[in-house]
């Protein structure tokens, strides 16, 4: 397997395995943001969400339920995030779903651009509401 996640979410590689079941890996991220910091990986190759089969994308969101609620009952975080990063983010090449334990001060965020005015939302709405339409 020439994948890095594939061999992780595969056992071809050292992790530590929190969970696991026919179709996903959850491993410990070898660089978390917080102490906790888990990755749900598929054991079939899949790039980006869209080209995730159900019964696959059933068992990632499952696990990301079941991971968030033993975080938040061993770290009693503020929150949780859960995340995927898809395209030139996606530094695995491989699809895999962060969740990870949150709490008001630990430094991570990003910067939101200045709130769109209602025109420009409705714009967009329109926008993915015809390309939603054309996918069916």
């Amino acid at each position: 397997m020439d994948c890095f996640g594939c061999r992780l979410a595969n056992h071809m590689e050292e992790t530590n395995v929190v969970f696991e079941d026919e179709y996903i890996t959850c491993i410990l991220d070898i660089d978390p943001l917080n102490e906790g910091h888990t990755l749900i990986l598929p054991k079939i190759h899949y790039k980006e969400p869209e080209e995730i089969d159900e019964s696959t994308m059933k068992a990632i969101n499952k696990a990301s339920v079941m991971i968030s609620r033993a975080l938040k009952a061993i770290y009693n975080p503020d929150g949780i995030t859960i995340m995927q990063n898809g395209g030139i983010f996606n530094d695995l090449g491989h699809y895999h779903m962060h969740v990870f334990p949150r709490y008001k001060d630990d430094g991570f965020g990003w910067i939101e651009p200045e709130k769109p005015s209602i025109k420009d939302l409705k714009q967009v709405k329109s926008r993915i509401t015809e390309g939603l339409t054309k996918l069916k």
